[in-house]
């Protein structure tokens, strides 16, 4: 029996460990995926190979963990709401002698079941089993994000 990367890769993010990180400045998932729409339209513009980074100051130590089927969990207005399977970390020194990563990302996103978190600096592990689970495909989402937001804020989601 063959099995296909898509077919086991929502059985390798169960297990694996993973990132969590506010996603500051943005208000909805639609802008996220604009920005990283964006930014990769001006890396092709540049002649630099189309793949999405996301840079940050500290260097996971769990890099092996992270990188057997780990994802990035987004954090947007308070709620964990989508992820994006972690392809590669690079270290590297910044031009000012600053020690920075690389996390270099798939540019899907993948919708997660909503989930709360209070605002917190830099980026935290995440366990597979405290993580949020996919939306599932083709369910739709019956309610608007806005509405969403709102019966969050209120505890009722």
């Amino acid at each position: 029996m063959k099995l296909w990367l898509f077919e086991i890769l929502p059985y390798l993010a169960s297990m694996a460990l993973n990132l969590i990180k506010l996603c500051v400045g943005v208000t909805a998932v639609e802008e996220l995926q604009a920005w990283i729409d964006y930014r990769l339209s001006q890396r092709q513009k540049n002649g630099k190979p189309e793949e999405q980074i996301h840079t940050t100051r500290m260097m996971p130590t769990k890099k092996d963990e992270l990188l057997a089927g780990g994802s990035l969990y987004w954090v947007i207005k308070g709620n964990v709401q989508v992820r994006q399977h972690l392809l590669d970390i690079r270290p590297f020194v910044d031009a000012e002698g600053i020690k920075r990563c690389d996390l270099v990302l798939e540019p899907r996103l993948i919708a997660t079941e909503w989930q709360p978190r209070r605002a917190f600096q830099g980026w935290r592990y995440l366990k597979a089993e405290d993580a949020p689970i996919d939306m599932k495909l083709g369910a739709g989402d019956a309610l608007p994000a806005d509405l969403k937001l709102e019966l969050s804020q209120l505890g009722l989601l």
